[in-house]
C-alpha cells in the first residue's frame, strides 16, 4: 500500500531520476524539415507533434516514462534534448535547406546511445528506444553509414528505427536503411500518425521493460 502511495505521489512529469526513477522509455523523432516541407506539410507536422504530446499527457503512466527528443535535418539539429512529456516544450518547426538524412540518423543513434548511458549511470531501467525518421524526399548526403548502423543497432536490440515517407519521399532508399518496411504517410495525415504513435508508446510505457510489445497497426494513416 505505502509503494502505491508513493508511486502516486510522485511529482508529475519531473525529469530528475532522484524524483521520478521510473523506468524511461525513449523516442527521437527525426524530421525532415528541408525547403519541400514548406507550407502546409510542415504546418500539419508542427500539429502533430502538439497532440502527440496532448496524447500522452493524458496517460499519467505514459507522462513520467515517456521520453522525447526531436533531430531536424537540414541543417542537423538537436531542437529538442530528451525530456519527460510535461517538460517537453518543442519550438515551432520552420524550413530551412537540403536533406541530410544520413547525418539525422548518425545524430539519433548518437543520442540514443547517450541517453541510454545516463539511465544505466543512474540505475534507471528502460525500454528499447523507437528511432521514428519522418521525410518527404531523398539524401543529399551520403546515407550508407546510417544504414549500416541502422542495421546493426537492429541486430543487437539497441533500439528500434521506423521510416515514414511523406509524398515525395524516396521509398527505396528507405528501404535501403530501414530493416522494417518503410511506410507511406497517406497524404499529410500527421495527426493520425501521432496518435497511433502516442497510443504506441502508451502501450509500451504501460509494461516492463525487457517484455515484448505487440506494435499496434498503422492503419488509418499508412498507404502501405
Amino acid at each position: 500500500m505505502d509503494e502505491y502511495i508513493s508511486f502516486e505521489q510522485l511529482p508529475f512529469g519531473s525529469d530528475s531520476f532522484a524524483d521520478n526513477p521510473e523506468p524511461r522509455c525513449p523516442c527521437v523523432l527525426l524530421l525532415d524539415t528541408s525547403g519541400s516541407m514548406a507550407g502546409r506539410p510542415l504546418d500539419e507536422l508542427n500539429e502533430g507533434i502538439k497532440l502527440f504530446k496532448r496524447e500522452l499527457l493524458s496517460d499519467s503512466l505514459a507522462t513520467k516514462r515517456v521520453e522525447v527528443a526531436i533531430v531536424t535535418f537540414g541543417p542537423v539539429s538537436l531542437h529538442a534534448d530528451f525530456e519527460t512529456v510535461n517538460n517537453f516544450q518543442p519550438k515551432e518547426l520552420n524550413t530551412t535547406g537540403d536533406t541530410p538524412l544520413g547525418e539525422a540518423i548518425e545524430l539519433g543513434i548518437e543520442l540514443v546511445s547517450k541517453r541510454k548511458q545516463t539511465y544505466k549511470s543512474n540505475g534507471i531501467a528502460y525500454y528499447k528506444p523507437w528511432i521514428i525518421l519522418i521525410t518527404d524526399g531523398a539524401p543529399t548526403d551520403s546515407y550508407e553509414k546510417a544504414a549500416r548502423l541502422v542495421k546493426e543497432g537492429e541486430a543487437n536490440k539497441s533500439f528500434a528505427f521506423f521510416a515514414i515517407g511523406v509524398e515525395g519521399a524516396n521509398l527505396e532508399i528507405l528501404k535501403e536503411i530501414s530493416v522494417r518496411q518503410p511506410l507511406k504517410l497517406k497524404g499529410l495525415m500527421f495527426r493520425e500518425f501521432f496518435m497511433w504513435l502516442s497510443a504506441s508508446m502508451k502501450m509500451v510505457s504501460v509494461k516492463d521493460p525487457g517484455n515484448s510489445v505487440s506494435i499496434l497497426p498503422p492503419t488509418g494513416w499508412s498507404e502501405l
